[in-house]
């Protein structure tokens, strides 16, 4: 499948699309690319559904050197993606980081968004002494750190393919441009997507690793972000860490498709 890519004022975004019927929107977690939701694709394009898989700002094959990597702007490419393929409405799911981005673009266009999927959201920034902030700023300088810290998130099983996933992103992230879009992702901005979720009167599911090594405990983590929302469920993925749709790729379709039926009939 061959990369599209939609143009922005500051930028293009890259994506691919396989499959047909209703749409459905992916965007990863910081520093990695489309290909995490490499083993969920064709279970949702099995289902049914026509899937967009989009590398965020300044990650995979879309451009670097953007102004900001605020969620809401990531949101906003997410839309223009929507747009492109015919302006929806779409499903939105967004993977760590990105999650925040499918809250703003919810609440901005409730005509093209149908409904929202959060997989291992962040309610609150992550707590981190002096030294684990040091840590962490040397992590987001150096793709080999960035990929070793990668690895921990799988505590439970990781993919068959994971070390050729890993290396690539580590290749990827070695370009000019990309762990200043990492860091980018992660810096802290106003408003935190938790400010917008009121806004969201479209279905919500929050999605959440049994075993996300992120948090001290997911199930609290997962039930938090749900009561943001008026209208929003939450489902563990059991055995998983936090990227369930990699490392429990058909557990986590079980949970999406039934979603997926709600918000699209599909």
């Amino acid at each position: 499948m061959s990369v599209s890519y939609v143009e922005r004022s500051a930028g293009r975004i890259a994506y691919e699309v396989h499959g047909a019927g209703p749409l459905v929107v992916l965007a990863h977690g910081m520093g990695e690319n489309w290909a995490s939701y490499r083993h969920l694709v064709p279970l949702l394009v099995a289902a049914g559904h026509r899937v967009a898989a989009v590398d965020v700002r300044g990650h995979g094959a879309s451009s670097v050197g953007w102004p900001t990597y605020a969620p809401a702007e990531v949101g906003g490419d997410l839309l223009a993606v929507v747009d492109e393929l015919g302006g929806g409405p779409a499903v939105l799911v967004g993977s760590s980081s990105s999650a925040a981005a499918v809250v703003f673009a919810a609440a901005e266009a409730p005509e093209r968004v149908a409904g929202i999927v959060l997989v291992g959201a962040f309610v609150e920034p992550p707590e981190a002494n002096p030294l684990m902030r040091l840590a962490q700023a040397v992590v987001l300088r150096s793709p080999r750190l960035f990929g070793m810290f990668h690895k921990t998130l799988f505590p439970v099983t990781r993919p068959a393919d994971d070390a050729d996933y890993r290396r690539a992103m580590v290749a990827n992230l070695r370009e000019h441009g990309r762990m200043a879009a990492v860091r980018g992702v992660v810096a802290l901005v106003e408003p935190h997507w938790t400010a917008r979720a009121r806004d969201v009167r479209q279905p919500v599911l929050v999605l959440m690793g049994a075993r996300d090594p992120d948090f001290r405990d997911p199930g609290a983590e997962a039930r938090a972000a749900r009561r943001l929302f008026g209208t929003a469920e939450a489902r563990m993925i059991e055995g998983s860490g936090h990227y369930p749709h990699a490392d429990q790729p058909a557990a986590t379709a079980e949970q999406l498709i039934a979603f997926l039926k709600v918000t699209t009939g599909a």
